[in-house]
């Protein structure tokens, strides 16, 4: 067993399901998905020990309906506290610590080409405001700059507008969030000034994708692709486009639930399920001198 905490699966499967009817932002799923948990526990099928092996379990059923891959149950190694939210952003804030605020890389390459590397994901934006302002001041000063968000997985969609607004020229409509009940619906928009100096909407821009490329990285790549401001290029992304939050249901077990909807004001649709699609196909590892080289051609033409 990998937990000190016993596990009795029944009441982790019952405020599981409780959340699902409460938050979820597709009602209709919630009540498949909470029928399906209730009939699998009865069958026997979550009887285990391990906390680990219970997360798999739920989770492959939680994703069995629609494949909400921010759909899960999510195991933590130490204990979590019981706050909404609080395993995520004891983690998060370990490693905002260790990569430079999410900004652990910029680069100035041959031919006045910056890379920016943002990872492991876009933070907070009140922790990561400083930091982000300072890298892309940093590489505003380049002729073109390539985003590197292969081992990026997610975050918070402030930050994206955040960093948008650094890529513009001007205010912009990013997207528009659809929360749970249908009652909220909320714009997001680039800001109108920003810290700091704005590479801009003019110069050349790519952005780098991999299979690991997640969630609010994604909204990245979307709304930068779809406003036709970047090349994505790589590989089509996991495709999560679902804003969710957390609840600790066992010391070792987070529910993650969406409770939100994206809608992008281009396309009228988003990512979910599907993946961003880059302009320039290539594998993850290729992705970053594909760029290079298709910036410095952009450059000389």
């Amino acid at each position: 067993m990998t937990t000190q905490t016993k596990l009795a699966p029944a009441p982790v499967i019952d405020e599981t399901a409780r959340l699902l009817t409460e938050h979820y932002v597709f009602p209709e799923t919630a009540e498949q998905l909470t029928g399906l948990l209730q009939r699998r526990l009865t069958e026997g099928a979550y009887d285990v020990d391990d906390a680990e092996e219970l997360a798999r379990l739920v989770t492959a059923d939680l994703q069995s309906v629609n494949g909400d891959r921010h759909l899960r149950l999510k195991h933590h190694a130490t204990p979590v506290p019981s706050q909404k939210g609080a395993a995520n952003l004891d983690a998060m804030r370990r490693d905002f610590d260790t990569s430079l605020g999410g900004a652990p890389r910029v680069e100035l390459l041959d031919g006045g080409v910056a890379v920016l590397e943002l990872a492991p994901m876009l933070f907070p934006l009140e922790w990561a405001a400083e930091p982000l302002s300072a890298a892309l001041t940093l590489a505003s000063r380049a002729q073109a700059l390539i985003v590197d968000l292969r081992a990026n997985q997610g975050g918070d969609p402030d930050t994206v507008a955040f960093v948008c607004s650094h890529l513009l020229d001007k205010r912009t409509h990013l997207n528009t969030m659809h929360w749970h009940g249908g009652k909220r619906v909320e714009q997001s928009w680039s800001l109108p000034h920003v810290p700091g100096t704005r590479f801009g909407g003019n110069k050349p821009l790519y952005v780098l994708s991999s299979n690991n490329t997640f969630s609010a990285a994604e909204e990245l790549a979307y709304d930068l692709q779809q406003l036709g401001r970047a090349e994505i290029v790589g590989e089509p992304t996991r495709g999560g486009a679902h804003p969710r939050d957390g609840w600790t249901v066992h010391p070792h077990l987070e529910a993650s639930i969406p409770v939100g909807r994206a809608i992008n004001p281009v396309s009228g649709t988003n990512w979910e399920g599907v993946g961003v699609q880059p302009d320039i196909p290539c594998t993850a590892t290729d992705a970053l001198d594909r760029a290079h080289t298709l910036a410095r051609t952009q450059l000389a033409g």
